[in-house]
C-alpha cells in the first residue's frame, strides 16, 4: 500500500489520542482510588464509559449528514481536549465529598469517544482503495493494540513518576496534537435527505443491518461473540487466575499482556499476508471463529498458568484473524455514504450488550463458578461458528 497522506493523518491522530486515553484513564482511576480507597468506586469507571458510549452511538446518526464527517471526528477530539483541560484545572478541588464530578467528566469524554469511533472506521474506505482495505485495517488494528499493550505498562511508571495531575496535563498536550492532525484530513461529505425525520435518521443504520443479508449475519454473530467475550474482562479473569489457576495477581497481568501480544501478532499476520487472506476471506473468518471457540473451551478446563498464557495469546491471534477480514467485509457491504449509519448501529448494539453481559457474567461466575462461565463462553462461540459456517457463502 503506497503512502496515503489522509490515512497516515487519521491513524497517527487517532493513535496519539489512544495513548492519551490510556494515560488519562490511569490518572482518573488512581485519583478515585486515592480519594475513596474503594476498588468498587474505581471499577465503576468502565461502566460509566460504556453507558456514555452507548448513548452516543444511539444519537450520532442525528448529526451525520449535517456536519462533514472529518469535522465530526476532529470536533469530538477538540471537545475532549477542552473537557480534559477543565478536568485538570478542577482536580485540586476534587475531594471525597464531590468526586462524583469526575464521573460526570468521564461520561462526557466517553460520549465524544462514542461519536468518534464509528466515524474513524467509516473514513478509512474513503481514504484507502478497496484492494488495500484489508491491509489498512490490519495496520490500524496493529498500531492500536501495540499502543494498548505498551501504554498500560509504561503508563503505570509515568503515573508514579509524574503523579495524576501532571500526567493528565501531558494528556491534554497529546489531545491537542491529535486534534490538529485530524483537522488536516481531507473533507468527506455525507449528504442526507433534509426531509428525513430524526427517528428515521436513527433507524437508518438499523434498517440497513436487517436489509443486508451479510450485515444481518455479522450483527447476529457479533452479538453472540460480544456476550461470550465479556468473560475476558479484568474482573472475571482476575477471579479465574485466583480460583482456577491458584496463582498470585502477577499472572493476571501476564495473561492480559499475552492476549494483547496475540492481537498484535494477528494484526501483523493480516498485514503480511493480506493478499492471501483477501482471496480466502470467508475461510479466514471461519478458522478464526472456530479456533477462538476451541481455545476458550481449553482455557476453561486448564489449571496450568503457562498453558493459560499460551491460550490467551492464541485467543488474541485468532480473534484478529477473524475480526480484521470481517471489518473489511462490513466496509465493502454497503455504499460508503451509508457506512457511518451502519457503524453507529453496530456500535450501539456492541456497547449495550457488553455493558449488560458484563454484569450478567459477573453474577454467573459467583453462582456457577468462573470455569463454568468460560465454558459457557466457549459454547456461545460454537453457536456463532455454526451460524458462520452455514452462512459462509455470504462472506466473500
Amino acid at each position: 500500500m503506497k503512502f496515503n497522506k489522509n490515512y497516515f493523518l487519521l491513524v497517527t491522530g487517532q493513535s496519539i489520542a489512544n495513548i492519551g486515553d490510556v494515560l488519562y484513564m490511569l490518572s482518573v482511576i488512581s485519583t478515585i482510588f486515592a480519594l475513596t480507597g474503594s476498588a468498587a468506586a474505581s471499577s465503576f469507571v468502565p461502566f460509566t464509559i460504556t453507558t456514555s458510549m452507548f448513548l452516543s452511538s444511539l444519537l450520532t446518526p442525528l448529526i451525520i449528514g449535517k456536519v462533514n464527517l472529518k469535522w465530526i471526528l476532529a470536533s469530538s477530539q477538540i471537545g475532549k481536549t477542552v473537557l480534559l483541560t477543565f478536568l485538570c484545572l478542577s482536580l485540586h478541588a476534587i475531594t471525597v465529598s464531590n468526586y462524583y464530578l469526575l464521573f460526570i467528566m468521564i461520561g462526557m469524554i466517553a460520549f465524544l469517544d462514542g461519536c468518534a469511533n464509528p466515524i474513524k472506521q467509516t473514513l478509512i474506505p474513503h481514504y484507502v482503495k478497496d484492494e488495500h482495505l484489508l491491509k489498512a485495517n490490519g495496520i490500524s488494528e496493529s498500531v492500536t493494540q501495540t499502543i494498548q499493550t505498551i501504554m498500560w505498562f509504561a503508563g503505570s511508571l509515568l503515573l508514579v513518576a509524574l503523579g495524576p495531575v501532571q500526567l493528565t496535563w501531558a494528556v491534554v498536550g497529546l489531545f491537542m496534537i491529535s486534534s490538529m492532525l485530524l483537522c488536516l484530513l481531507q473533507n468527506v461529505t455525507h449528504q442526507k435527505n433534509e426531509e428525513t425525520g430524526k427517528l428515521e435518521q436513527i433507524k437508518e443504520g438499523w434498517i440497513k443491518l436487517f436489509q443486508t443479508p451479510v450485515l444481518r449475519k455479522i450483527a447476529w454473530i457479533e452479538s453472540v461473540e460480544t456476550i461470550a467475550g465479556t468473560v475476558w474482562i479484568a474482573a472475571i479473569l482476575y477471579v479465574f487466575v485466583s480460583d482456577a489457576l491458584n496463582v498470585d495477581e502477577k499472572w493476571w497481568g501476564f495473561i492480559n499482556g499475552a492476549f494483547f501480544f496475540g492481537l498484535i501478532i494477528g494484526s501483523v499476520y493480516c498485514i503480511k499476508y493480506a493478499a492471501f487472506i483477501q482471496k480466502r476471506v470467508g475461510t479466514s473468518i471461519f478458522i478464526g471463529s472456530l479456533a477462538c471457540c476451541v481455545v476458550t473451551l481449553l482455557f476453561s478446563f486448564n489449571r496450568f498458568p503457562i498453558i493459560a498464557l499460551i491460550l490467551s495469546l492464541c485467543i488474541g491471534f485468532f480473534g484478529q484473524l477473524k475480526s480484521i477480514p470481517l471489518e473489511t467485509i462490513i466496509q465493502k457491504s454497503v455504499p460508503k455514504e451509508q457506512l457511518a449509519a451502519v457503524y453507529t448501529s453496530l456500535g450501539t448494539l456492541g456497547t449495550g450488550l457488553f455493558g449488560i453481559s458484563s454484569v450478567m457474567m459477573g453474577i454467573l461466575s459467583d453462582i456457577i463458578g468462573v470455569q463454568m462461565v468460560f465454558m459457557l463462553s466457549g459454547v456461545m462461540l460454537l453457536i456463532g461458528t455454526v451460524v458462520l459456517f452455514r452462512s459462509r457463502k455470504l462472506f466473500t
